[in-house]
């Protein structure tokens, strides 16, 4: 599906203010296959981000992927190819970036604090992205997949939808949990018949992520399985 995903929506174009596109699930081709083999049947839940961040899995091919979880906690590691077109501000280093992606600490220092090891964690959930681009704009701020114009929006949904729907029927969760607002909503559009419930995203851009992200998710996950 991953292989799929990335043929599908290699050679997009998009208006500025984007100038670079990522596709990790290219370039990054042999870190991601090793997340892939994490996965295990019927978790809890499968949990759904938006896209990769450009010192996550731009870097790593791993969805949130914060490079020293990726390397220590979850034990993936080695070479990476390069993007077709690096943007100069935001060179794509591997495992070698020296830079750490707030979200992905985040999420990933929770799931170690929490799990301790990456098979009890891959037990109870999944994490994906629905989009596997990264966009980059001309100074190199990162563009999100919301902030896109409607028209080249749709261009991407049509594959990133069924890549998720492959994914849920691939390791069949309870329920999908979107990590933020838009990756609820795109869930819950691709999977009509499937449970979508939201959690806070741990983007440092979020005053109330910031205030303690990690406490206010395990509460809100308590709710969810609370209301199962």
């Amino acid at each position: 599906m991953s292989r799929d995903l990335a043929r599908a929506v290699s050679g997009r174009v998009f208006a500025p203010p984007v100038t670079h596109v990522y596709n990790p699930l290219d370039y990054a081709w042999s870190l991601h296959r090793q997340y892939l083999a994490r996965a295990q049947p019927r978790p809890w839940a499968l949990l759904l981000g938006m896209n990769p961040g450009p010192w996550g899995m731009a870097q790593t091919g791993v969805p949130f992927g914060e490079i020293d979880h990726v390397r220590d906690f979850l034990g993936i590691d080695g070479e990476i190819k390069q993007p077709d077109t690096p943007h100069p501000a935001r060179p794509i280093q591997g495992m070698a970036c020296p830079r750490s992606e707030v979200s992905g600490r985040r999420l990933w220092t929770w799931a170690k604090d929490t799990f301790t090891t990456p098979d009890a964690f891959f037990k109870r959930f999944f994490v994906w992205n629905w989009c596997p681009l990264g966009f980059m704009e001309e100074g190199g701020r990162n563009r999100t997949p919301d902030k896109l114009p409607a028209a080249e929006r749709a261009s991407i949904e049509g594959p990133c939808d069924d890549a998720l729907r492959a994914v849920v029927e691939a390791i069949d969760p309870e329920l999908v949990i979107g990590v933020g607002a838009f990756a609820r909503k795109k869930a819950a559009a691709a999977l009509p018949d499937m449970r979508v419930e939201q959690i806070l995203h741990p983007s440092p851009a979020s005053p109330a992520a910031n205030r303690g992200w990690a406490p206010q998710v395990v509460e809100q996950l308590k709710q969810i399985e609370a209301g199962a």
